[in-house]
């Protein structure tokens, strides 16, 4: 149950609805609890009053020559009938049932309800549709035999009622005056007990935008303690976010000045008067391979940054990993030939079960081919020996997992460089192939968005070289 409403949830909203909701409908319960219980209170009483004057009266029951009597005098007359709220009976009923005194109507005990000889009992009756109070009593006779006579008081319950009323006004009218005093209180102490987060809120704002230091968890009350300490995670991750995304900057400038630098430098040669046309081609060549190198470098850029930031924009729908790695073999084949090396591809066919994965296309087609141009940069044509590349995709059914492999006869990449190779623009010492050192980052990030793991080992151990083999191993595929 909500008592304030509001389009946007407040926490002292909520913290005010679940302190002054049972308090509200808690009222109503005391209010029918008080008046039952003033039921009981208001009649005991005038039960005290009829069980006395069913005693007096039996009192007045007497035996001359035999003969049963009952007289009542006119003062206790008028004493029974001096009520002005209420109507009150009396009934005296001798031995044989012959009627005394009284009134005639006023309904017998019930017989299941026989109460021993000379006790008071009460209950409830109705007379002409009025609800009685009535008080009984049997009176044992002085006549051989020991009979019996009954002596009956009853009165109706107007007083019975009015008094309960007075009661729950006086204990209910001072909650009207009691309950806005609780709300306002609880208002008070619920707007102080929340001023730690207020003061929370102007240590936030008050901040420098560039201090990412933790916040004092220890000025902060022990339950907002978690929210501390999972925004002091986040703002350490942010940190790191930021260093990460500033040194990114700063070797991508790095690696653009190297390329830029070369083709003004070729420009400048190419604009010599003496320049000869075999030095004029020449520098031309220069600022081609430059210009490509630039390029390259920049859709690689472009592609690290697409992937990074596409996890919660791309959907994923099922793809078929078999299909695009043939795919991108396939496109690289001329690249390879040209190389002289043996490009090919094995493993499972498209149509086998287990290759369909929930996933991107177009972020696992670039995943494949970064790891394939990869390899083609760094395996070399060697004399007498044939260079080779085999993608192969591969389907585990008993731990469900599909694996990408794509193994070469290259150098191969040392283990203690194995970990920094995934780093943007790092690159293996030694090797003079070409590229920009943000291929693997790209197979990284992309691994990572479809929940898999990327691994690097010999292909070949124990030989020179040993090549390398890129494991990329996605887990949890529905086969």
């Amino acid at each position: 149950m909500k008592l304030f409403q509001r389009e946007q949830r407040s926490l002292f909203g909520e913290i005010l609805d679940w302190m002054l909701t049972p308090i509200l409908l808690l009222w109503p319960v005391t209010l029918v609890l008080t008046w039952l219980v003033a039921q009981g209170i208001a009649g005991k009483p005038f039960d005290r009053a009829l069980e006395y004057n069913v005693g007096a009266l039996a009192q007045l029951i007497t035996v001359q020559k035999n003969e049963v009597h009952f007289v009542l005098p006119q003062p206790a007359r008028e004493l029974l009938r001096a009520d002005d709220a209420d109507t009150v009976y009396y009934q005296v009923m001798g031995p044989s049932g012959e009627f005394f005194s009284g009134e005639k109507g006023l309904p017998f005990p019930p017989d299941d309800e026989r109460a021993p000889v000379g006790e008071v009992r009460l209950r409830d009756a109705q007379l002409r549709g009025q609800d009685l109070k009535v008080a009984y009593m049997w009176v044992r006779v002085d006549l051989p035999g020991g009979p019996l006579a009954l002596v009956q008081v009853a009165e109706t319950m107007d007083k019975r009622s009015v008094l309960a009323t007075e009661i729950v006004k006086g204990v209910m009218l001072p909650q009207f005056v009691i309950l806005p005093l609780a709300v306002l209180l609880v208002w008070l102490a619920l707007a102080q007990a929340i001023k730690p987060l207020n003061h929370l809120e102007e240590r936030i704002r008050a901040r420098n935008p560039e201090d990412l230091s933790p916040l004092d968890v220890e000025a902060v009350p022990l339950e907002v303690v978690p929210l501390v300490s999972s925004v002091n995670d986040l703002l350490m991750r942010l940190k790191d976010s930021i260093a990460t995304q500033k040194r990114f900057l700063a070797d991508a400038a790095h690696q653009l000045k190297t390329p830029l630098a070369g083709l003004r430098m070729q420009a400048d040669l190419a604009q010599r008067q003496d320049a000869s046309a075999e030095e004029l081609k020449q520098s031309l060549r220069h600022i081609g391979r430059s210009s490509i190198r630039a390029t390259h470098t920049v859709n690689q850029l472009l592609a690290l940054a697409r992937a990074e930031s596409s996890a919660a924009v791309l959907a994923h729908l099922p793809c078929n990993l078999a299909r695009l790695t043939m795919d991108v073999v396939r496109d690289c084949v001329p690249r390879a030939v040209e190389k002289q090396i043996d490009i090919g591809y094995e493993g499972a066919e498209p149509e086998t079960d287990g290759v369909v994965l929930m996933g991107n296309a177009t972020l696992l087609q670039e995943m494949v081919r970064n790891l394939v141009d990869n390899a083609i940069n760094y395996t070399l044509p060697r004399t007498g020996k044939a260079a080779m590349i085999t993608a192969r995709v591969l389907v585990d059914p008993f731990s469900k997992a599909l694996v990408l492999q794509v193994e070469d006869t290259g150098p191969g990449i040392a283990p203690a460089e194995r970990e920094l190779v995934f780093q943007p623009f790092y690159r293996a010492l030694g090797n003079e192939a070409d590229g920009s050192g943000l291929g693997l980052p790209i197979v990284l990030e992309i691994a990572k968005q479809h929940r898999a793991t990327v691994s690097v080992e010999d292909s070949r151990p124990g030989q020179t070289p040993p090549g390398a083999c890129f494991t990329v191993r996605f887990r949890g595929v529905d086969f």
